[in-house]
């Protein structure tokens, strides 16, 4: 009896092992960087909705696997990178500078990580700036020479920061002092004047300037050199959990379909968890931003991560034989697209910004022309007003500040680059009854020589000109 009983338990307790084998809990653990706010639709929109939830499979070999979703932020992409190649993180998303970094950075451990979707970017590449201090009187990277421009070391604006001083004609090492410097440690060295300069990454190029104690000199689209945030995986990880990775892509298309329907919304989301103003998030994440929001593998994406694997082996940051080819692998977010109801072929041959289906404020009429828009935030309203003229919009901001409004932001459009501006940033051209928007200084009083016109700062050209700031 005390046998076929112990049998029992034996046999029992084996049956519970089994049970629990069965019921593998499968780690999902996921690097965001919260404040690169294009990296939105990968990271902090995915947690904070629980979209990831929603598309974990529950079939075949998952029927009983318990999941343990991990969230880990950071503000740059090398201490991401570095838990990765700890085996600490499965995911993360980042830059395509440092992303070939963390290709590189796992190769070197005898590993391997892949790029497996874009996530936003610029095909010029836009995203990237270098701003001065609110009072300094350079208005261009040309007048830098023998200054200390500081940047993120490892970031896509290094890399940016690198092409353009090369374009200059500079020696990195002897025309120019680059120093290392992180944006939160960067944004109290211009205030109190300590840096001549300072390059960076999303959103800070625009959130400086937006703050009021910068001014941006340079956006990174003057390179002509696309630029990319994406996501990457462990290799091996993906090879055993293809179907969480999927999975992961779905969840990130669906964010990037709740922000596309409702920009304004969600960009006060974002603020609320990372501290970066709304006004900023909307100017990337709203129509016609200044990136697009692109999870296709154009060959400019392509480009952009074969670019920074160059770069990173110019710098002698690290030896690495590492190929963009088999680096980035395009089969998990195909699988996606599918498993979504999209066609990727014709996503991938899109290259239109999120388009501005609006209605102009003033006539009700809908806006067909995207090329001239203003567009106004006001404080109390939950939308963004847009206006078919830049000319309409920066009267209403006049009006609307004599009655008593208070706005937040007004938006602009670069008169030959079609670059989303803030507008109290930006320089203005008064001519032929119209008003154009330029980031430079040196496009707008260009564009004033051949058009017979008048270069005005946004105070001037809110109040109707025609006052000169020349």
């Amino acid at each position: 009896m005390h046998f076929r009983q112990n049998l029992y338990i034996t046999l029992f307790g084996l049956a519970l092992l089994a049970g629990s084998a069965s019921a593998e809990t499968i780690r999902i653990a996921i690097g965001t960087q919260d404040t690169t706010i294009n990296c939105a639709t990968g990271g902090l929109l995915i947690r904070e909705l629980k979209l990831l939830e929603k598309y974990l499979p529950h079939e075949g070999k998952y029927k009983d696997a318990q999941y343990d979703i991990q969230w880990k932020n950071f503000t740059s992409g090398a201490p991401l990178t570095n838990e990765m190649v700890a085996g600490k993180l499965d995911i993360g998303s980042m830059a395509d500078f440092p992303g070939s970094f963390n290709g590189a950075a796992h190769q070197k451990a005898g590993k391997r990580s892949i790029f497996v979707t874009v996530l936003s970017g610029s095909i010029t590449g836009s995203g990237n700036g270098i701003v001065v201090p609110k009072a300094s009187t350079v208005q261009s990277l040309a007048e830098l020479k023998g200054k200390t421009i500081s940047v993120p070391f490892a970031s896509t604006a290094h890399g940016m920061l690198l092409r353009a001083v090369k374009a200059q004609g500079w020696d990195p090492e002897k025309d120019v002092n680059i120093v290392t410097q992180a944006p939160e440690v960067a944004g109290s060295a211009l205030q109190s004047n300590k840096i001549d300069a300072h390059a960076d990454f999303v959103p800070f190029a625009e959130l400086f300037p937006h703050r009021g104690f910068a001014r941006k000199i340079f956006d990174g689209s003057q390179t002509g050199t696309p630029t990319l945030h994406g996501s990457l995986v462990d290799a091996d990880y993906a090879k055993k959990y293809p179907e969480i990775v999927v999975a992961y892509l779905r969840a990130a298309i669906e964010a990037d379909r709740l922000i596309a329907a409702e920009p304004e919304k969600y960009s006060e989301l974002i603020e609320k968890i990372t501290g970066i103003d709304a006004e900023v998030n909307y100017l990337f994440h709203g129509p016609l931003g200044l990136q697009t929001r692109d999870f296709t593998w154009k060959p400019e994406y392509r480009q952009a991560v074969k670019t920074s694997i160059d770069t990173l082996k110019a710098m002698k940051r690290t030896e690495t034989d590492l190929d963009a080819a088999s680096f980035i692998v395009d089969d998990y977010i195909r699988a996606a697209f599918k498993q979504s109801g999209l066609d990727y072929e014709a996503h991938l041959k899109n290259y239109a910004k999120q388009p501005l289906t609006a209605k102009d404020a003033l006539s009700g009429k809908t806006i067909a022309d995207p090329r001239r828009v203003g567009q106004i935030w006001v404080q109390g309203e939950p939308l963004v007003r847009h206006y078919a003229s830049l000319e309409n919009a920066l009267s209403e901001a006049r009006k609307l500040e004599k009655s008593g409004k208070k706005i937040r932001t007004v938006y602009a459009h670069d008169r030959e680059t079609g670059l989303k501006l803030l507008a109290a940033d930006a320089w203005f051209v008064q001519s032929k009854g119209e008003v154009s928007a330029f980031l430079l200084k040196s496009s707008a009083e260009t564009w004033a020589r051949k058009n017979n016109g008048t270069v005005l700062d946004f105070s001037a050209a809110k109040a109707g000109g025609p006052v000169s700031t020349l």
